[in-house]
């Protein structure tokens, strides 16, 4: 970054979000190249089902960072494609659960690679101290 601008001056390539803006579309960009069937939202929703098993939609979004509506959406695509199941929970049945089928399950397991050779792609342009470096810094504002 540059030296720090004058005492209200403001340049927006400087600051923050639009760093953070720029870095995010050109993982994009990297994503969509590599896995382009489906949305970093909907790979994150496999991803996370595969580590944690059936569980609630609700819990889910939570896991992925994502809001109840966003999470629902995401799920209902999902399933559009037989990817997700969807069940009332046996006890609550106001509680949504969800859990991969067979194809989702082997989808996210062939995926699960590139998603690797997503994130070098994403952070080639560092040291792999810079990235290791980039990542820590991130997830302590996020």
């Amino acid at each position: 970054m540059s030296p720090e601008p004058a005492e209200g001056d403001y340049q927006l390539q400087g600051q923050i979000g639009f760093i953070l803006r720029k870095a995010h579309q050109r993982h994009l960009a990297i994503f969509a190249s590599h896995i382009g069937d489906l949305t970093p939202p909907q790979f994150a929703a496999l991803a996370k089902l595969r580590d944690v098993g059936e569980t609630s939609q609700n819990q889910l979004g939570g896991l992925i960072a994502m809001d109840a509506a966003t999470v629902k959406g995401v799920i209902d695509r999902l399933a559009a494609r037989g990817l997700v199941q969807l069940a009332k929970h046996e006890v609550d049945k106001r509680r949504l659960m969800v859990r991969l089928t067979g194809e989702g399950r082997q989808m996210i397991d062939q995926l699960v690679p590139l998603a690797r050779t997503i994130t070098t792609e994403t952070l080639s342009p560092l040291s792999a101290k810079d990235a290791a470096t980039l990542v820590i810094l991130l997830s302590k504002i996020s």
